[in-house]
């Protein structure tokens, strides 16, 4: 009767395929947000995929919820795991905040320092997803797991000068508009700037995150 029971329960290694899962949905909600960023007639459907890819990491941050509810045996702190779920889930909506502004003021044009920002999202997406698939062994990976979330870090850094800079050439741009009282270019512009620098800084809290589980478990 024990044995069935524990059959039922969860396995420790399950929490890792869903950390693998929920990663891989950032790397395709990044992909699909560069997508977004060349403009054009298919932006509405890669807006769309975006979306997409966020309704399916909250299913799966919904399942390691309950999963963390439900387990005996948990490969580390149950906080931890909660704040890790979290805070993926929080970048891609984050994404997702931004495909909902280019979807409702109908943005088919986008600046260069917009794409360079979705650039640097993908470059911080395949960092998580490599970092959470040594995590299962991060006593052993626990170097190239400090590398990684460096570089995180780094990228986040070079975004808000992406950030500054994308927010001064918008300013240049539409300054003889806002001179005349017309600034919803701007407003408009300025949020979605705001949205995909945001986007680097929730991959940045998802890096804080590993190193927190690093220095409780080495």
């Amino acid at each position: 009767m024990l044995n069935w029971f524990q059959a039922l329960l969860p396995k420790e290694d399950n929490f890792f395929r869903l950390f693998d899962a929920h990663a891989q949905s950032l790397v395709h909600g990044a992909g699909a947000l560069r997508q977004m960023m060349n403009g054009g007639p298919a932006t509405g459907e890669w807006c769309a995929k975006v979306v997409a890819h966020e309704e399916e990491a909250d299913e799966i941050a919904r399942e390691v919820l309950f999963a963390v509810r439900r387990s005996f045996i948990t490969p580390f702190d149950r906080s931890d795991i909660r704040g890790l779920t979290n805070s993926l889930d929080d970048t891609i909506d984050q994404m997702q905040k931004a495909a909902k502004i280019v979807t409702l003021y109908e943005m088919r044009d986008f600046s260069p320092k917009m794409r360079e920002l979705a650039d640097i999202a993908v470059e911080c997406a395949a960092l998580t997803q490599e970092a959470f698939g040594l995590l299962p062994a991060m006593r052993k990976n626990h170097e190239r797991l400090a590398i990684l979330t460096e570089q995180i870090t780094n990228l986040e850094a070079r975004s808000d000068d992406l950030y500054d800079a994308g927010m001064k050439t918008l300013y240049e741009a539409h300054r003889h508009d806002m001179t005349g009282g017309n600034t919803l270019g701007f407003i408009i512009g300025s949020q979605l700037l705001d949205h995909l620098e945001k986007v680097i800084d929730r991959f940045e809290d998802v890096a804080n995150r590993i190193n927190g589980v690093l220095v409780e478990h080495l």
